[in-house]
C-alpha cells in the first residue's frame, strides 16, 4: 500500500481514496508492471496484474475503500475494461478536491464546478470520435494481423514509436484511413447540427451513412448529465477555421493548417489500434472475430446481413504449464478431462456422438429450486446399514439403463457430476463432462437439436441430439506433464461456438493473460457494436486538459460564466460566489488530467521522469492554447506523425505507425464513475464527518504532516 499521512481532522475519505488509488499507478497505460500482495497471516504471495485483481487482493476493511471496490466492479462487469482509468483518476481528482478546500472553495461549488467541466470535456472530446464502417470487407484478405510483429504502441499522439523494420509490412498501410472524414457527434451520439455547437451561418444535413454509424449512443447516463454548455460562449473558436459540410454528411475543417481527418475501415488496423501495446493477445481476438465472420457467411451463405460480434460465443480455456506458442483459437469447445479418460477419448474419435443436455448437477441427490420433498419421505440414518444396495447404486444403474436405451454416447452437465456414475460411464464408452456454461450448452442445442432437460428421467428421444465429435486438442505426447488433465475438443459442423486455448509456462501469470485477453476482446466488441472509437495515445485527455485550462482562463479574465442551468435551485450566494472560485476549480479538475497524462508517459518509457513528462505536456499545451483550436492542433499532431518534427530520436518510417484507438461508451463511464465516486465521499466528509457548515480553515500547525499540494 502507499504510505501517506492521514489528516484526521479533515476530509479523510478524500485521502484515503488517493491512498488507495497509488496502489494501481503502475497499472496505467500499455506498460504494466505486476505487483506481489503479501497476505498479513500466512505470508503468501499472489501475482497482481490489474486493477481489479489488485483491489480483490486488499483487505479494504473501511467504507471507503468499499466504495472504491463497488465503483472498480461495476465499470469490471459491464464492460470489462476501463478500471484502471477509473481508478487512477478517483486519486487524482481526490487530490483536486482537496486543493480547492486547501484553497477555501466551499464544498457545493466544487461539486458543482466539477461537474461541470467534466461534462464540458465530455462533449469537447466527441470531436475526436472516429467513425468505424465496413471493417469485414477485407477480412478474406491475405492480410491479418497473425502475421504482424508486434510493435511497441506510444502512448501519447506526439510520440507514438515506430515498428521498425520487422514491423508492419509496407503493403499493410495504414494512412488510407485519413482519407475519410471525421465525423461529429453530440453526447447522446447522434449527428449533430453544427449550429448547436458554433454559432456559425452553416447548415449542416447528415447523410444516410452517417446516421447509420451514430445509432449507438453513450447509454443511460447522458440522459441524467445532459449539459446546456453546448451554447456557451467558451465553445466558441477564436480561429478562423470553418466546418464544410460534405455530401456523404461527414465534416471537414477547413483552416490556414488543415489537419487531416480519420476513419476507420479495416479490421486489422482496429484491433492493432485498439491492442495497446499487447498485440499478442489481441492477435487472438481478431482471429475469433474472423472465424466467427467466416461461420456467419456460410451459414447466411453470403455476406449481405450486417454482422455483429457475438462475444457470448466466444470463450477461453486456461492450460498453464505449456509454452505460451501454443495458445490458439479453435471452432468448438475445448474443456479438460482427467488422464485416465485418454484411452475414453481414443475409442471415441473419429464417430459421430449421440449426446445429451442435463442443466444442473448430475448427482442423485440433486433437485431444482422449487423441489418440495414429500411428507412420507423416509429418513435412514448414517449408521444403519442399506439392505442391498445404497439409493446412489440405484439411481447410477438407472441413469446407464436411460443413456443405454437412447444409445448416448456424450453427456454434457451444466453442473457438478457424479464421480462413481463418471467411473461407469467411462467402463461403457460414454464421456461426461461437467462445468459446462449454458452459453456452451445453447450453442450445441442449436447445432445438434438436442433438447436440454434437468433430469435424466426426462430423457427422451426427441431430447437427444446426434452429430458431435470428440479429438484431442493436441497429441497426448504435445501436452506431456499436464497432470491437472488433458485437454479434447468437442464440435459439430455449423456450431456458433469459439474457444480461446490460453497457454502460458508460468501458471501465476495465467489468470493475467486471461484477464488480458477478455480485456482485449471487449474492446473490439465494444468498438464494433458502437461503430465509433476515440483517436487514442492520450489524445482525448489532453483535450480535456486544454480545453478545462481555457475555460478557466476564460473565467479569469473576463469574469463571465455559463447559465447556473445546470445547478438547480441555485442560491444568491452561490451566484455571486461562483466567479470568484469556478477558475481555481477548472485549473484543479486540469490538474487531474495532467497527473493522468504524466503517469501514462511514464509507464510507457515515454519519458524518463515525471519531470520531463511534465515538460512535454506543458509544452504542448501552451502550444494547443496559443493556437486558439486544441482540437485543431491535436488533428494536425496526428497528421504530422510522420514528419520527424517531435519524432527526432525515432526510425525514419513513422509511416508505418498504426493508430491508436479508445473505445467510447467505457471511456465516458469510467470518467462518471470516477468523479460520482470521489464527489460522493466529498460531500458525505462534509455533513457527516466536518459537518454541514463550512469547514474551519487551518493553520499551518494544525494540519498534522499532511502536505496539500
Amino acid at each position: 500500500m502507499a504510505c501517506r499521512v492521514i489528516n484526521k481532522r479533515r476530509h479523510v475519505g478524500l485521502q484515503q481514496l488517493s491512498s488507495f488509488a497509488e496502489t494501481g499507478r503502475t497499472f496505467l497505460g500499455p506498460v504494466k508492471s505486476s505487483k506481489f500482495v503479501t497476505g498479513g497471516d500466512c505470508h503468501e504471495s499472489v501475482l497482481i496484474s490489474s486493477t481489479v485483481r489488485l483491489l480483490e487482493s486488499l483487505d479494504l476493511t473501511s467504507t471507503v475503500g468499499q466504495l472504491l471496490h463497488e465503483a472498480v466492479q461495476a465499470q469490471n462487469n459491464t464492460y470489462r475494461t476501463g478500471t484502471s482509468t477509473l481508478l487512477f483518476l478517483v486519486g487524482a481528482w481526490s487530490r483536486a478536491a482537496e486543493e480547492c478546500l486547501h484553497l477555501g472553495v466551499p464544498v457545493s461549488i466544487i461539486a458543482a464546478v466539477m461537474s461541470e467541466g467534466l461534462d464540458s470535456c465530455r462533449e469537447e472530446v466527441a470531436f475526436l470520435q472516429v467513425p468505424v464502417h465496413n471493417v469485414f470487407d477485407h477480412v478474406h484478405n491475405s492480410r491479418t494481423i497473425s502475421g504482424l510483429e508486434t510493435p511497441h504502441v506510444g502512448s501519447c499522439p506526439f510520440l507514438q514509436a515506430p515498428s521498425g523494420a520487422g514491423g508492419i509490412p509496407k503493403e499493410h498501410d495504414f494512412k488510407h484511413a485519413a482519407s475519410q472524414l471525421l465525423t461529429v457527434y453530440s453526447l447522446s451520439g447522434r449527428p449533430v447540427k453544427l449550429p448547436e455547437f458554433f454559432n456559425l451561418p452553416v447548415k449542416v444535413e447528415a447523410g444516410k451513412e452517417a446516421s447509420q454509424g451514430l445509432k449507438s449512443s453513450l447509454h443511460t447516463d447522458t440522459c441524467s448529465r445532459k449539459s446546456v454548455l453546448i451554447l456557451s460562449r467558451h465553445f466558441n473558436r477564436t480561429d478562423n477555421s470553418l466546418w464544410i459540410s460534405k455530401p456523404d454528411g461527414f465534416l471537414e475543417q477547413y483552416s490556414a493548417a488543415t489537419p487531416k481527418t480519420y476513419r476507420c475501415c479495416d479490421l486489422v488496423e482496429l484491433a492493432v489500434g485498439l491492442s495497446h501495446g499487447d498485440l499478442g493477445t489481441m492477435k487472438l481476438v481478431e482471429a475469433a472475430v474472423q472465424l466467427q465472420y467466416q461461420k456467419a457467411c456460410v451459414q447466411q451463405g453470403n455476406c449481405t446481413v450486417p454482422f455483429m460480434f457475438d462475444i457470448s460465443r466466444v470463450f477461453t480455456c486456461c492450460l498453464p504449464g505449456l509454452p505460451e506458442n501454443l495458445s490458439c483459437v479453435c471452432s468448438g469447445y475445448v474443456t479438460v478431462v482427467p488422464i485416465a479418460s485418454i484411452t475414453l477419448i481414443k475409442g471415441l474419435e473419429n464417430q459421430p456422438l449421440r449426446v445429451v443436455l442435463i442443466e444442473g448437477d448430475l448427482v442423485e441427490s440433486y433437485h431444482h429450486l422449487g423441489f418440495n420433498e414429500s411428507t412420507n419421505t423416509k429418513t435412514v440414518l448414517d449408521s444403519m446399514e442399506l439392505q442391498g444396495d445404497s439409493s446412489e447404486e440405484l439411481w447410477t444403474n438407472y441413469v446407464l439403463q436411460v443413456l443405454t436405451q437412447f444409445n448416448v454416447n456424450l453427456i454434457l452437465v451444466q453442473g457438478n457430476v457424479s464421480e462413481s456414475l463418471t467411473e461407469k460411464c467411462g467402463h461403457s464408452k460414454r464421456l461426461v463432462v461437467g462445468s459446462v456454461g449454458s452459453s456452451v450448452m445453447q450453442a450445441f442445442a442449436e447445432a445438434v437439436g438436442a433438447v436440454p432437460v434437468t433430469y435424466v428421467s426426462q430423457v427422451n428421444a426427441d431430447c437427444v441430439g446426434s452429430g458431435v465429435s470428440v479429438t484431442f486438442w493436441r497429441t497426448p505426447l504435445e501436452v506431456v506433464g499436464r497432470s491437472s488433465g488433458m485437454p479434447i475438443l468437442l464440435k459439430t459442423e455449423g456450431i456458433n461456438l469459439i474457444t480461446a486455448v490460453l497457454t502460458h509456462s508460468v501458471p501465476a501469470q495465467m489468470q493475467a493473460k486471461e484477464d488480458r485477453f477478455w480485456t482485449c476482446a471487449y474492446r473490439l466488441h465494444y468498438a464494433l457494436e458502437e461503430e465509433k472509437v476515440f483517436l487514442g495515445g492520450g489524445a482525448v485527455e489532453f483535450l480535456c486538459l486544454s480545453h478545462l485550462q481555457i475555460l478557466a482562463e476564460q473565467s479569469l479574465n473576463k469574469g463571465d460564466h455559463p447559465s447556473l442551468g445546470w445547478l438547480p435551485n441555485t442560491s444568491c450566494w452561490l451566484v455571486s460566489s461562483l466567479p470568484a472560485y469556478r477558475p481555481a476549480v477548472l485549473k484543479c479538475l486540469a490538474g487531474g488530467w495532467h497527473r493522468y497524462l504524466s503517469a501514462l508517459m511514464c509507464n510507457s518509457a515515454t519519458c524518463p521522469s515525471a519531470l520531463a513528462a511534465r515538460t512535454f505536456i506543458e509544452h504542448h499545451v501552451q502550444n494547443a492554447t496559443a493556437s486558439g483550436s486544441p482540437l485543431a492542433y491535436i488533428l494536425n499532431e496526428y497528421s504530422k506523425l510522420n514528419s520527424g518534427i517531435f519524432n527526432a530520436d525515432f526510425s525514419d518510417k513513422l509511416e508505418q505507425v498504426p493508430r491508436v484507438y479508445d473505445i467510447v461508451t467505457p471511456k465516458m463511464e469510467a470518467w462518471r464513475r470516477a468523479l460520482d465516486l470521489v464527489l460522493l465521499v466529498l460531500k458525505t466528509d462534509s455533513e457527516i464527518i466536518t459537518g454541514l457548515g463550512h469547514a474551519p480553515q487551518m493553520n499551518s500547525q494544525e494540519v498534522g504532516g499532511l502536505l496539500f499540494l
